[in-house]
């Protein structure tokens, strides 16, 4: 799921949304059922750095889903870059960033995201179990899993669990089911010769995308990145 971004702009009738990281999945939901009581938490958590510390020093497991959401959020919003990231204990720990973030997403914006979701299934679950169990016949399936280039860590990958090389046989395995149920399916992932010795089977697609989290402006650049698709 991640951000949700080709949800939002294809706005489908009918979705299933899932990710992994269940603050993710908790902050979608409770935005998606409570938009007004998330938007009330977050106008109370103050501004500035000693706030942001404190509210990244809360265990969300301790928090209720609406002010762990609210968290959640607010992190996304101040952090460095607007990134997610956390160490080895699976703890969030990037640092504040003191402008140019953003701001916090206004009441109506929530109340329109909310209307967006309603009625879709939001699951926090590993995408080879939603695949296994939920793909039908005629759906249509993107998947944008974090990149592995020969089993290295890159910046685009979050959390203690990385997404290995490893794990890519399983994701072409994958592919190979959602074709066989005659489902649609696009992937996207980083150029490299890993994903096209595993995915040149099918038909692929070399873009350039802008990527904007760098530690530097002058950092920041178009990356390539190849489209997999079953879709001829």
């Amino acid at each position: 799921m991640g951000s949700a971004a080709l949800f939002f702009f294809l706005e489908p009738d009918n979705a299933l949304l899932s990710d992994v990281n269940g603050d993710l999945v908790n902050a979608f939901t409770a935005v998606r059922d409570h938009p007004i009581a998330v938007h009330n938490r977050l106008k109370k958590l103050p501004t500035g750095s000693d706030s942001y510390y404190k509210t990244r020093a809360v265990d969300p497991d301790e928090l209720p889903p609406l002010d762990a959401a609210a968290r959640f959020i607010y992190l996304n919003r101040f952090c460095f870059n607007g990134l997610y990231r956390t160490n080895t204990a699976g703890k969030f720990n990037v640092p504040y960033s003191p402008s140019k973030t953003g701001r916090i997403p206004s009441r109506e914006k929530l109340i329109e995201v909310s209307q967006k979701l309603q009625g879709k299934r939001i699951l926090q679950a590993d995408y080879a179990k939603i695949l296994g169990s939920h793909v039908r016949r005629s759906d249509f399936i993107y998947l944008d899993p974090p990149y592995a280039v020969e089993n290295r860590r890159i910046f685009k990958q979050y959390g203690p669990h990385v997404f290995g090389s490893s794990d890519m046989e399983e994701l072409a395995s994958c592919l190979e089911k959602i074709d066989a149920k005659e489902a649609s399916f696009l992937l996207s992932y980083a150029y490299s010769r890993e994903a096209l010795d595993l995915f040149g089977g099918w038909t692929t697609h070399r873009v350039y995308a802008q990527r904007n989290i760098a530690g530097f402006v002058k950092h920041r650049r178009r990356a390539c990145e190849l489209l997999v698709t079953n879709i001829c």
